[in-house]
């Protein structure tokens, strides 16, 4: 939730959280963390290694928030199950102070792994009906292990902080649904409601990279079933039929014309067409054709023109075959996730110091990345929050590819495959110094 007033960052904590203006020794606590590190990483490992050879889908995440969930225990967290499905949530009390909110997502994606790793899923599980490879290319085996990181430390540094920490396991947040099903289940009702927030996600930036966004830092999304409905029969007899199949084909191509004729050119905005599914036989026409649509955007404008462009060109397809009006179906969606942007200054002064040209700062001015993520969901419900990026491939490698001509994996990828010991402890660095040195949002 951006701030539209900032009073200095100095300023703005006294007034919100005076404790917050005291000055910490960073430097200190920073040696104190890599030790602590140095003697956890080992463990956090052979959790990340255990999660990624043993993946699990959205809403399917049973062993991974069981796993979870007796760490957070482990290290003195109150700690309660299936939260919106199979979400976790640890609270560990700490005097007087803020509450924050610290959040790891668990789920993975259904596809087959080919990084070659040693720990390489093999894993397979139902997704829609059918059985399917499944793999954590999205890296957030390495945010659950760096979430028992942060608990670990928060609970052997309690006299470097105070208030309420709030972690959370969430589920499915590659169908953009799990936040949302947490807070409907209560999260901010049943737990302690926290003031401030924050997450990290690896990514094939460089390792020994912590990137902070200030305001807008992804995109919103939305995805859409459109079902064209036809009349089935015959391949011979076509004139007998209304056949969904050149309609849905039509739309395909029409519907481009939303995102080159109608968006302003220099505002953002992407239209992806993600799967067609229609028919079983060569001659037989079938009497329904499903596409399915996902737009990314990232203004309120924008977003609405595309949703309604979307819907305007499918009526019209179907319209131009003499078929029935298409059935569209909203599946998931969520909205653009802002970074609070004066917990963003204060983290980038704070950090700078510990991670120097790894710390790479983007300041409200600069676009976000096209990717979308359901953290904003808790931000839109009013808690202002802080999202890190963090790098996770080799420098060498990644100079190496460059050389090549050839991209590096990108998160999705089969082949992608972050080093986890940079991810997990710069991840833990970055949020657990945050919440040390006071990184808070500024009072209005």
């Amino acid at each position: 939730m951006a701030t539209k007033h900032l009073f200095g960052v100095a300023a703005s904590l006294a007034l919100l959280f005076p404790a917050a203006a005291q000055a910490v020794d960073m430097s200190a606590a920073n040696a104190r963390l890599s030790a602590l590190l140095d003697k956890n990483y080992p463990a956090l490992e052979a959790i990340y290694k255990d999660l990624h050879a043993n993946p699990e889908l959205g809403m399917q995440e049973v062993r991974t928030a069981a796993i979870l969930a007796r760490h957070l225990r482990a290290a003195g967290f109150t700690v309660t199950e299936k939260v919106g499905g199979t979400g976790v949530v640890g609270v560990l009390r700490n005097g007087d102070g803020p509450t924050f909110l610290v959040r790891a997502d668990m789920d993975a994606l259904p596809m087959e792994e080919k990084t070659g790793l040693p720990w390489a899923s093999k894993a397979r599980a139902t997704y829609e009906g059918r059985e399917v490879p499944v793999m954590h290319a999205c890296g957030h085996d390495t945010h659950v292990a760096y979430l028992v990181g942060v608990a670990q430390a928060l609970a052997a540094m309690k006299d470097s902080w105070s208030g309420t920490a709030v972690l959370i396991g969430q589920p499915a947040e590659e169908t953009l649904v799990g936040a949302r099903a947490m807070l409907d289940d209560g999260l901010f009702t049943r737990f302690p409601r926290p003031d401030f927030g924050f997450a990290a996600h690896v990514s094939n930036l460089p390792a020994g990279t912590v990137a902070i966004k200030a305001g807008a830092s992804s995109s919103a999304s939305d995805s859409y079933s459109i079902v064209f409905h036809g009349r089935g029969g015959h391949g011979s007899m076509p004139a007998a039929t209304i056949d969904p199949i050149p309609i849905a084909a039509r739309f395909v191509t029409d519907v481009q014309t939303v995102i080159s004729r109608e968006k302003d050119p220099a505002a953002f905005g992407v239209l992806t067409i993600g799967a067609i599914n229609a028919g079983s036989a060569p001659n037989i026409i079938p009497d329904r054709a499903e596409v399915k649509v996902n737009l990314r955007s990232q203004s309120p404008e924008v977003r609405k023109q595309l949703q309604d462009g979307t819907a305007r060109s499918a009526k019209a397809a179907a319209a131009m075959g003499n078929a029935p009006e298409p059935t569209i179906t909203y599946l998931t969606g969520t909205g653009v996730m802002m970074n609070d942007e004066a917990m963003a200054d204060a983290a980038a002064k704070a950090l700078t110091p510990i991670f120097g040209k790894g710390l790479v700062f983007a300041p409200v001015s600069a676009p976000p990345m096209s990717g979308s993520e359901d953290f904003s969901e808790y931000v839109d419900a009013g808690v202002p929050s802080l999202f890190f990026g963090v790098g996770g491939y080799d420098p060498a490698l990644l100079a190496d590819l460059k050389a090549k001509g050839e991209p590096a994996p990108t998160n999705h990828s089969p082949f992608f495959a972050p080093q986890a010991e940079p991810a997990i402890r710069n991840a833990v660095t970055a949020i657990v110094l945050s919440v040390i040195g006071g990184v808070r949002p500024a009072a209005d």
